[in-house]
């Protein structure tokens, strides 16, 4: 795993949507508001195999430490808004199967990584 510590820290955001089209500019957004904040290294946006309706936010984060003074910041929910709409419980099965839909890094690494 290139540009991220073994210790780093993900946090993973639940929510539905009827198609990637419509939570998709929520999820971009989000991103660049959230693209200055110190500590976030990367997010992804992962569309569930078994249910295109499922979604999965993946947040790598540098350490929980960082993630902690973010989510009790003062800009935490404001910049977060637009997604809040579509959150949802965790799938009902033990598992999920997701692709990238949409992805952002801060972490600049030697190779180039293409997005679909």
């Amino acid at each position: 795993m290139t540009g991220m510590a073994m210790n780093s820290l993900r946090v993973l955001l639940y929510h539905s949507a009827p198609s990637i089209g419509e939570i998709d500019p929520s999820y971009h957004e989000v991103s660049r508001r959230l693209a200055p904040v110190p500590g976030l290294m990367a997010n992804e946006l992962l569309r569930s195999v078994h249910d295109p309706t499922e979604f999965v936010v993946v947040s790598a984060w540098r350490d929980l430490a960082a993630f902690r003074a973010w989510e009790s910041g003062p800009g935490h929910r404001a910049s977060t808004a637009p997604l809040r709409a579509y959150r949802s419980n965790p799938p009902a099965r033990p598992y999920g199967v997701y692709e990238v839909a949409a992805a952002y890094s801060t972490v600049s690494t030697d190779s180039t990584v293409e997005l679909p």
